[in-house]
C-alpha cells in the first residue's frame, strides 16, 4: 500500500506555469498530474503512529519505468525495492527476492488500479473508487480523495495532495488506526526537508506553508 499511496507522488514532477490567482478545480488539478512513462522522483516518507517512539524517515525514489510499472526504491535507512508489474508485486531486500499476486491484496489491487488512472489521466475511472474535492487556488491548492472502493476504506480514511503553484509537494495518507499517518514528500519538498529534523517544519513544507 506504501508504494502506491505514495504513486500520486510520482506526478510530482513538474506541473505547468499556472496563474496564482485562479480559484482551483479538481479537474484542473487531476489533468495536469497525468504524466508519460518514463518519470521519476526523489522522497522522503514519513510515518507516524501510537507504536512508534519518533516518527521514521525514509529515503528514496520513486519511478515508473513504462505504462504498467511502478517501482519504490528505498536507499535510507535500509535498501530495498518493491516493483509493481502488472498484477504482480516483488520485493527485493539483499539477496532476498519476493514476488506474489496482487490479487492476495485486494486493497493493494486496488490502489494500483486507482493511481494508475490518476498517472494516465483516466479521471472518470479514479473516481470510480475514490469521491475527489479541491480548495484553494493555483498558487496553493488542496486535493482531498476519500475512498468510496470497500476494500479502500478498511485501510484509509482519506489521502491529501498538497500543491504551492504548480508543483505536487506532498501527499498526506491517513489510516484507519488512531494516529496513523503518512506524509510524503516529493521533488523540491523531499530536497528542501532532508537536513531538517523538526516536525514542525515537516509538516510546514508539506502544507506549503
Amino acid at each position: 500500500m506504501t508504494l502506491l499511496c505514495s504513486a500520486a507522488l510520482l506526478a510530482a514532477l513538474a506541473l505547468p506555469t499556472a496563474q496564482a490567482s485562479t480559484p482551483v478545480d479538481a479537474g484542473w488539478v487531476l489533468t495536469k498530474m497525468a504524466r508519460p512513462a518514463p518519470m521519476r522522483t526523489q522522497f522522503v516518507e514519513v510515518r507516524s503512529s501510537r507504536y512508534l517512539k519518533t516518527p521514521l524517515r525514509i529515503y528514496g525514489e520513486y519511478s515508473r519505468p513504462d505504462n504498467i510499472s511502478m517501482v519504490r526504491t528505498v536507499v535510507a535507512p535500509y535498501s530495498e525495492v518493491t516493483k509493481l508489474q502488472g498484477s504482480t508485486a516483488t520485493i527485493t531486500r539483499g539477496s532476498s527476492v519476493r514476488t506474489f499476486s496482487l490479487s492476495r491484496v485486494p486493497e493493494l489491487a486496488g490502489m494500483q488500479a486507482s493511481f494508475g488512472a490518476l498517472l494516465s489521466g483516466d479521471q472518470s475511472a479514479l473516481k470510480k473508487d475514490f469521491s475527489v474535492t479541491s480548495t484553494g487556488t493555483r498558487e496553493q491548492w488542496t486535493l482531498l480523495m476519500t475512498p468510496k472502493n470497500a476494500a479502500l476504506a478498511k485501510q484509509i480514511q482519506d489521502i491529501t495532495l498538497y500543491g504551492r503553484g504548480a508543483e505536487l509537494r506532498c501527499i498526506e495518507t491517513r489510516g484507519k488506526a488512531q494516529g496513523q499517518m503518512q506524509r510524503t514528500l516529493l521533488a523540491s519538498a523531499a530536497a528542501a526537508i532532508k537536513g531538517q529534523t523538526s516536525d514542525s517544519v515537516l509538516v510546514a513544507t508539506c502544507h506549503g506553508q
